[in-house]
């Protein structure tokens, strides 16, 4: 029987809201956005545009999205719309970028390359 060393096990997705002095959520992400955690990122996505003026989602430290973290990013970004309020994308790395242009969400979503620029755009 085969042994099998460091068997691999999916990323857990950390999310962290914060609020600037302004009143704008910060939301940070670290690790997979997947369809393990998307149920969550919806929910801490939709209470940040229904009590803030305007949000801004962390890329920084995401290595992996799948459709499914989509789905929520563009009901989040509806939602926002919906309220008045702004939404935008920040810091995302090359692959969670190339799925944003591949999907069409960065023409929808404005993405920063860093958070200071989305917060301050």
């Amino acid at each position: 029987m085969a042994e099998i060393e460091g068997a691999a096990v999916p990323e857990r997705l950390l999310i962290t809201r914060t609020t600037t002095g302004g009143g704008v959520s910060l939301v940070s992400l670290a690790g997979e956005v997947d369809l393990d955690g998307s149920g969550q990122l919806h929910e801490v996505l939709l209470a940040s545009v229904e009590s803030a003026p305007g949000t801004v989602v962390d890329f920084g430290e995401v290595g992996f999205l799948d459709s499914s973290g989509i789905n929520v990013l563009i009901s989040a970004h509806r939602a926002a719309e919906s309220r008045g309020v702004w939404f935008r994308l920040a810091a995302p790395r090359d692959a969670v970028e190339r799925v944003l242009r591949l999907v069409g969400v960065d023409a929808l979503i404005p993405c920063y390359p860093s958070v200071e620029q989305a917060l301050t755009a």
